[in-house]
């Protein structure tokens, strides 16, 4: 079995399979070339000349040219050890709740906060893909939110409010009958539960922006898109769509009837940014947004997520620590829907 299609199920497994660089570089190698080395600048296939202090750099025989491994990925021209690159992504892809970029610095001994908080960034701009809209044979819910609170500083009430749009597809389980409605067994919600997701941060609640939004992530051959009666999404039956608004009303149950999964996802979304990150910057939010979209539809594959991760960086352009925080890196909206690897 080639390395690239073997993953560890445990932290013992993981420290097993990659206990220095030379092992992860090995690792990237299986995944580029599955069968043996072939140099990209004169395509000789041969076993390559190696550097024990650069693990990561493959010399050719024939030509004398050097290959990066991690040229094109989120980890090109970085001076950090690859593996904790590799540690870093393993503890975002397989923990639930993922981790802090204070928490991260400090299960892998870094000295400086800014190193992990630069690899979390650049990890997660791989973490946003295009892989086709949502729906089809199901229906989705669509919905915004404001993700934002109290700032210090600036007294009482909510400030630096940001404008969250949400759609998610809606799956149904098979549900057994039960008499009882207070039997166990009883489903909540009906069955129903979130397949793909997508979410985006948004300027305004325009019908240009939501239906912009709408159009870009969601099939417009879906069976039906439910939204609330805002009047931003009055045109998508224009657009070639089932559409149903629903009026709420402020009514609790007309919510829970009509967009329920919607909403527990902008709930569990919010905890996580709160309880986990204690709170983003505006600038960085839709940086969150893709790990909590690429987590949410990995869910039922978290060890996958890993190798789906790696994957997903190959080819992607990762932010310097400057463009950070110069507002230079426009971060990426994450269209990625699949599961697995």
């Amino acid at each position: 079995m080639c390395m690239a299609d073997k993953f560890p199920e445990s932290l013992p497994g993981f420290q097993k399979m990659f206990p220095d660089d030379a092992a992860c570089a090995q690792y990237l190698e299986s995944i580029r070339w599955r069968d043996s080395f072939q140099c990209p600048k004169c395509n000789v296939t041969a076993e390559p000349f190696r550097f024990a202090a650069r693990p990561h750099q493959l010399r050719c025989k024939g030509c004398q040219k050097d290959t990066s491994l991690i040229a094109g990925t989120v980890m090109e021209r970085t001076h950090t050890p690859l593996s904790v690159w590799f540690w870093a992504a393993y503890l975002v892809a397989s923990l639930t709740p993922s981790m802090s970029a204070v928490q991260l610095q400090r299960q892998l001994g870094l000295t400086r906060y800014e190193t992990a908080f630069q690899i979390l960034h650049k990890l997660r701009s791989g973490m946003a893909t295009t892989s086709g809209r949502i729906g089809v044979k199901t229906h989705v819910e669509i919905d915004e939110t404001w993700v934002g609170g109290e700032t210090r500083g600036k007294g009482k009430g909510s400030h630096n409010m940001t404008c969250v749009i949400g759609a998610v597809e809606v799956k149904q389980r098979k549900v057994e009958r039960v008499k009882d409605e207070h039997d166990k067994r009883k489903p909540r919600r009906g069955g129903r539960y979130a397949g793909r997701l997508r979410l985006a941060v948004v300027p305004d609640r325009t019908a240009k922006t939501l239906q912009g939004f709408v159009e870009g992530n969601v099939d417009p051959a879906t069976e039906m898109a439910v939204t609330d009666a805002w009047s931003g999404y009055s045109g998508l039956a224009r657009a070639g769509y089932q559409h149903l608004a629903v009026a709420e009303r402020g009514e609790p149950n007309v919510a829970e009837d009509y967009l329920p999964i919607v909403h527990l996802i902008f709930s569990n979304l919010k905890a996580w940014l709160n309880g986990v990150h204690h709170g983003v910057s505006p600038d960085h939010l839709q940086a969150y947004l893709n790990e909590f979209v690429f987590r949410f539809n990995r869910r039922f594959y978290p060890f996958n997520a890993f190798r789906s991760l790696l994957g997903l960086s190959v080819g992607a352009e990762g932010p310097t620590y400057a463009e950070l925080y110069d507002g230079d890196w426009q971060h990426p909206i994450t269209t990625d829907g699949s599961v697995g690897c």
